[in-house]
């Protein structure tokens, strides 16, 4: 049999070979491939059904298909749709919808919050209370809304606390000057709960030596709210308050399903419902193309406002 070769020991002091750069390389390939893959899926699906829908209709917006043949016509569209009366009667009802949320839903919450945070027993039973609307499909809620609490006879839930009072009863859907505060009573009871949940979790991480602190000094519940509280969530307050604006001018389902769409003398009508109406019921989807391109450009001008003001904040 053959001897055995001995390997000679490696010399004391010697360094050993780095291992090749290719394969430090594509290991690192192989570890990232499974987050790459993920990644890439969730930008082509973002891409297709959100950034390709978007271009399209801004393409929409300039062109005026006929019997199939599309033409481009420039601000054709963008003219006729501004020149049209229900275009102005939808954004004056819009921002009456949005400035009576900002009144009532975004603030409203914010005190349910407070209240909420000085409860002492109790803390889960009351939170899932107030978020259980939020969990409701909204079309149900709705409807709940239309049928229950909004029926212009003293069964409807308000018209009976109303008359409980001896108060005079609304028609409520039917009123044009009910038709706003109505939806706006809706809109505020179905969406609130994710907001108190928002603000419960600010108010937890105010220190409370700042309350003490403040009682100390004599300030009273107010002005524990208004020198300590606000100052001290104002950043989720700002926040809150674009992501209310920019949903709230999006306005669609309550006049859709509470003033079945326009409501009484078009008290309803908003930029949304517009839209909806040029597309599915006029079949005029250049028209609202150039109508979905136009609150695009309002609700992104809040939008740079905010980030603006953010920005100073910070």
């Amino acid at each position: 049999m053959p001897a055995a070769t001995a390997t000679a020991p490696a010399p004391a002091g010697a360094v050993a070979p780095a291992p090749p750069r290719i394969t430090k390389n594509r290991r690192k390939l192989q570890d990232n491939l499974t987050g790459h893959a993920f990644l890439i899926g969730a930008v082509l699906c973002f891409g297709l059904f959100m950034w390709f829908p978007m271009i399209r209709g801004i393409v929409m917006s300039f062109q005026r298909t006929r019997r199939g043949v599309t033409t481009w016509v420039g601000w054709d569209n963008y003219i006729r749709i501004i020149e049209d009366p229900s275009f102005w009667t939808a954004w004056k009802n819009t921002f009456y919808f949005t400035a009576l949320a900002l009144i009532l839903g975004f603030v409203a919450p914010f005190f349910v919050a407070i209240l909420l945070n000085e409860f002492r027993h109790a803390k889960g039973y009351l939170r899932i209370l107030v978020y259980l609307p939020v969990m409701l499909p909204p079309a149900s809620a709705l409807y709940l809304f239309k049928y229950y609490a909004y029926d212009p006879s003293e069964a409807g839930l308000f018209n009976a606390i109303l008359a409980f009072f001896n108060l005079p009863t609304s028609e409520w859907m039917q009123s044009p000057t009910m038709t706003m505060p109505a939806m706006v009573i809706a809109s505020t009871w179905m969406n609130m709960g994710g907001a108190v949940l928002i603000y419960l979790a600010a108010l937890q991480n105010i220190p409370g030596d700042l309350y003490e602190a403040a009682e100390l000094d004599g300030a009273g519940l107010w002005k524990r709210i208004w020198h300590v509280t606000i100052p001290q969530t104002r950043l989720i307050l700002a926040l809150l308050a674009m992501m209310q604006i920019v949903a709230t001018m999006q306005l669609f389902i309550e006049p859709l399903i509470l003033a079945n769409g326009a409501g009484t003398q078009d008290s309803a009508t908003s930029v949304a419902y517009l839209i909806y109406q040029h597309g599915f019921f006029q079949n005029d989807l250049n028209g609202a193309a150039a109508l979905g391109v136009i609150m695009l450009l309002v609700l992104a001008a809040f939008s740079a406002v905010y980030l603006r003001l953010s920005t100073k904040q910070d």
